[in-house]
């Protein structure tokens, strides 16, 4: 860790969030706005080489956002993170923590519905052909047909989170003028 991301405010929380924090958050959200798309894109298109591609790497880029999602909880616990911004209402506060939560939960539970859903198809999970995951369940038609839904609910939840997130940064930037967004950049930009 750098001297400046050891910088705290007097209560003791980092001002801004860790390197490895702003990395691992930048990465998923690059990751999370192309598996959106293209688990809707993949299922409404015809059956062919060009489905099978975007199931495989849907499949390969959710056990990377599952491995990323795990080394980010590890170091929001390592390294914590900045408090909540001064002059929030009792309602952003509530509204920001209830989030950024439901974002951690979902980055760790859609990859598991995933997996489940396609073990009970039954389908491998081949992680860009270097392994394959075990099949955590055997083929069953409806327990997939409800994970399939699951699946499908979470991925919309996700999307909508994510577009509030990405709102309330901006309102933060644009209307508040305040750092929030600051704190998540990288250094070199300003963070």
């Amino acid at each position: 860790m750098t001297s400046t991301s050891l910088r705290t405010n007097p209560h003791n929380r980092p001002l801004h969030y860790a390197p490895v924090s702003k990395t691992l958050h930048w990465v998923t959200a690059v990751l999370v706005l192309g598996l959106i798309p293209a688990g809707i894109v993949m299922v409404n298109i015809g059956e062919g080489a060009l489905q099978n591609l975007l199931f495989n790497m849907h499949r390969s880029f959710g056990v990377v956002v599952f491995a990323l999602a795990l080394w980010r909880v590890a170091a929001r616990i390592a390294y914590g993170a900045p408090a909540a911004a001064a002059g929030l209402t009792r309602f952003e506060r509530v509204a920001s923590t209830t989030v950024h939560y439901a974002l951690y939960a979902l980055l760790i539970a859609q990859p598991v519905v995933g997996w489940l859903m396609t073990s009970a198809y039954p389908v491998d999970v081949s992680v860009f052909g270097l392994f394959t995951l075990p099949h955590l369940v055997h083929e069953d038609k409806a327990l997939f047909e409800a994970l399939q839904r699951a699946h499908f609910v979470g991925g919309l939840t996700m999307a909508g989170l994510v577009l509030v997130h990405i709102g309330a940064a901006l309102k933060h930037t644009f209307v508040d003028k305040d750092t929030v967004l600051w704190r998540m950049l990288p250094r070199s930009w300003g963070g």
